[in-house]
């Protein structure tokens, strides 16, 4: 009977481990030795070179963020899993526990807000429309009968739609299941714009073929805090994580990172994106904050 109680109580400890562990991202991450971070395979901010390998100005920030955390916990060694995402899966592999922090390029928004929390905003992003060169298309009335293409999960299409200038705007959509799929569809005259964030087009672009034959153009369609996403009611957490980018930003490393992925040539292509930081971005650094993209809607 000892031994049933014995085992009843080990049990209930380990299952009251687990629980308290859900929501200390730090606990889990010292007790086990390992962290798990999402990145993306083909966005602007995190992207993978194949072969396991995952770089980009987030990604890059983020491997710093847990640099950080390493330091404060102690821990000689801390082994950073790499787990990518997509637009439809990341929400739910944050708040499942399968990643404790998501470094792609994620808007931060009320609805999201309801599920997940996020980080300082780092990056202030605009959505854009990209095409080909010799399209003729400059702006949202230019859609009118024609196919845009977006990626699943996005919202930038709503976006598009809801834009006062879209009225009585008449146009097909197209979806990728990602980022690169999309914009093949522009390369291959599945589509005649890609919408979707300003960084996203750039480098896409600069991963083309033939860079020259596309632009960014058009309205600014929205304004987006971009952030890395955590699980909620994680106070700690989320204080090593935002301490952390607030260091980056005050020591200009940020800086420097932002100028490395953004100004620099970058592999595969050792293109330059050549996208510089918009006033957005540097005010959301001069001010840390996470709010959502809502309190940026214009007034």
């Amino acid at each position: 009977m000892k031994k049933h109680l014995l085992a009843v109580a080990v049990t209930a400890l380990a299952a009251g481990s687990a629980f308290a562990q859900a929501n200390d991202t730090l606990a889990k991450i010292k007790a086990s030795g390992s962290v798990t971070l999402g990145v993306r395979e083909s966005s602007g901010l995190s992207y993978t070179l194949g072969n396991g390998k995952y770089v980009g100005f987030h990604t890059e920030m983020g491997e710093v963020v847990l640099a950080d955390i390493q330091k404060q916990l102690g821990l000689a060694k801390l082994e950073t899993k790499y787990q990518p995402v997509t637009s439809q899966n990341r929400v739910p592999l944050v708040t499942n526990g399968t990643v404790d922090l998501e470094c792609g390029s994620t808007t931060n928004n009320a609805a999201r807000q309801k599920d997940v929390a996020f980080a300082v905003t780092t990056y202030v992003e605009e959505v854009r429309m990209a095409v080909k060169a010799n399209s003729g298309i400059t702006s949202i009335k230019d859609l009118n009968g024609k196919t845009v293409a977006t990626t699943t999960g996005t919202t930038s299409v709503q976006t598009l739609r809801k834009h006062e200038r879209a009225g009585g705007i008449d146009f097909k959509e197209v979806m990728g299941k990602d980022h690169a799929d999309s914009f093949l569809m522009l390369e291959t005259g599945r589509a005649e714009a890609f919408v979707m964030d300003g960084s996203i087009l750039a480098a896409n672009i600069s991963k083309a073929k033939t860079p020259s034959d596309y632009k960014v153009v058009g309205e600014v369609l929205n304004v987006e805090p971009i952030a890395c996403m955590l699980r909620k009611d994680d106070p700690a957490f989320k204080k090593a994580v935002d301490d952390s980018i607030k260091r980056q930003i005050k020591d200009g490393s940020l800086a420097k990172l932002y100028d490395k992925w953004f100004m620099q040539p970058v592999p595969p292509a050792n293109v330059k994106i050549g996208l510089p930081m918009s006033d957005a971005t540097k005010d959301a650094w001069a001010n840390p904050n996470d709010k959502p993209m809502e309190d940026y809607a214009k007034k």
